[in-house]
């Protein structure tokens, strides 16, 4: 018998970059889902928060075996979008990997899904009863795994393909502690009287994930833009007409536009200034880590109307207290963050300056502790706080005999063992021990580098790799 290869998997990741799916807006891949299964005959679940789980029966002659889970996510982090319901994703291949032209790829998660579906449809594939759970809202909140009834799925090894180095068997992962801050504000009408106008842009930043790349060095553009408009609130009178940071909420931001106003004269030829002073100041801090970031102020329209001058004066000041970036190494897993925290996005809203954040961490009571006191920070300046999802840290225990066949397929069909190791990124695992008691999980999947990113890509032979370790996985565990 022929071994699948994975032209059918290639094919299912294009449907699936065909249909728009960014967090919050599962329904029409919710649908596509439920639409696979029905063309295959075969039963599924879809709950209230739209997420689907489709079930197949064993190979004939494995009936019974254990259950296997396979579980991916369906939403993806829209990055270089301006319309994420509707801009389509133009994927290409080059040298080896698989990219996009000006946004994120999708293939966190869309990659597993998409191995996942080809083993639902591909009966030469041995296993035994399978499970094939996809959740929402997994980049911005984890509500649907949260959410699922502790009756969705029956079986408890899950083999998850949300992981995104090829080269180890994810065993841990970081909880998350993700807020919103809102500060008060309303818009005053512009003084124009001799006033000078701006839009300060950072541009080229490489972003990334805000988990797995917090520790590389990177300018967030968060920090950048704190920096700049610090400088020049400082040195005098300035009138912000907007400011939009940011991308996603699980990002590091890679882009900022701000628009400020000051008077003609000694201010606006400092404004100006600022453009020199501030990419020296990248280039000798970030040359090295993130050499594109840079910034850019020009002239630009009069502008009628302007943010409440306290609400940019409490904006400066969180941003000013509150951590950014790696807060503490591990002392036991070498080389690893411990503990984070990013802002992904700064932007106008409702009244509001909406300021999120997002706290990591694999000690779960430290994380809560630093959530709180960033939350402290905002109430006590007037802003109000709302909590969008609180993710448990999950250590899986690395000398199962789930994750030790997990091992041996991957000596047996690639030559190598992967390293078992916790990453400073969130999966729903926890929410899975909690809600589905004795459930062991092995987390595998293809190169993925700068997830959440336009840098994004999916290194292909490593596809083709994990794709064989789940076909004979799928075998053993039959």
């Amino acid at each position: 018998m022929n071994t699948p290869t994975t032209e059918r998997v290639f094919s299912i990741f294009k449907q699936l970059n065909a249909t728009p799916r960014p967090s919050h807006h599962e329904e029409r891949v919710a649908d596509f889902l439920c639409h696979f299964a029905e063309r295959l005959q075969l039963s599924y679940d879809r709950d209230a928060h739209n997420c689907v789980v489709i079930r197949k029966p064993a190979t004939p002659g494995h009936e019974g075996a254990e259950p296997i889970v396979l579980l991916n996510h369906m939403d993806m982090v829209c990055v270089g979008m301006k319309d994420p319901l509707n801009d389509p994703i133009e994927a290409y291949t080059d040298n080896g990997w698989m990219k996009a032209r000006g946004t994120s790829l999708g293939a966190d998660n869309g990659i597993g899904l998409s191995m996942a579906l080809a083993v639902l449809e591909d009966d030469s594939i041995v296993h035994g009863p399978l499970e094939v759970i996809t959740t929402t809202n997994e980049e911005d909140g984890m509500s649907g795994a949260s959410n699922l009834s502790p009756d969705f799925i029956r079986g408890r090894k899950v083999i998850n393909l949300d992981s995104e180095d090829y080269d180890t068997i994810t065993t841990g992962a970081a909880g998350a502690y993700m807020q919103e801050h809102r500060i008060p504000m309303k818009m005053l009408k512009a003084n124009n009287n001799g006033t000078c106008w701006y839009r300060i842009s950072f541009t080229g930043g490489l972003g990334g994930h805000s988990g797995v790349d917090i520790n590389k060095g990177r300018i967030s553009a968060t920090v950048a833009s704190w920096a700049i408009l610090a400088a020049i609130l400082n040195e005098g009178e300035a009138q912000v007409a907007s400011i939009r940071v940011g991308e996603a909420n699980a990002s590091i931001g890679s882009s900022a536009d701000i628009v400020v106003g000051v008077a003609s004269g000694e201010m606006a030829a400092f404004v100006e200034q600022q453009q020199k002073s501030m990419n020296q100041w990248l280039k000798e801090n970030y040359g090295k880590t993130d050499p594109n970031m840079r910034c850019t102020i020009t002239p630009c329209e009069t502008q009628a109307a302007v943010i409440n001058p306290k609400a940019i004066i409490t904006l400066m000041e969180c941003l000013e207290q509150i951590p950014q970036g790696v807060v503490k190494m591990s002392e036991t897993m070498e080389g690893t963050v411990e503990t984070s925290n990013n802002v992904g996005r700064i932007l106008v809203e409702d009244d509001n300056i909406l300021v999120t954040t997002h706290t990591r961490s694999f000690v779960d009571k430290d994380m809560i502790a630093l959530g709180q006191d960033i939350r402290q920070t905002f109430e006590k300046r007037g802003a109000t706080s709302k909590l969008v999802m609180e993710a448990p840290a999950w250590q899986e225990n690395q000398k199962s005999d789930f994750l030790s066949l997990t091992s041996d397929v991957f000596q047996d069909v690639l030559g190598w063992r992967p390293r078992m190791v916790a990453m400073h990124f969130v999966l729903e695992a926890g929410f899975f021990v909690q809600k589905f008691p004795g459930i062991e999980m092995a987390s595998i999947g293809p190169r993925i580098v700068e997830p959440h990113s336009t840098s994004e890509r999916v290194e292909l032979h490593t596809i083709e790799d994990i794709w064989q370790v789940l076909i004979e996985l799928l075998r053993r565990l039959s």
